[in-house]
């Protein structure tokens, strides 16, 4: 299987982690809830897979571009 990061799409902070490593997850379901300029901005899977790894926690300061987890497609 191959493995893929879910970036973040703007710097802020992790406000909720709403998936566990090894939860299948669907494309387009919400991973991550960042908080940015006092917005909720859902973070969404790519493709289909499974959650391998979860490279941040709540709550924590991101930068854009930074990898939030990671998903085997």
């Amino acid at each position: 299987m191959a493995q893929i990061d879910v970036p973040a799409p703007m710097a802020g902070s992790i406000k909720e982690i709403l998936v566990a490593i090894g939860e299948g997850v669907d494309a387009g379901q919400e991973l991550i809830i960042l908080e940015s300029m006092k917005m909720e901005i859902p973070v969404e899977s790519p493709s289909a897979g499974s959650v391998s790894a979860i490279l941040v926690s709540a709550p924590s300061a991101i930068e854009e571009g930074q990898p939030l987890l990671r998903l085997e497609v």
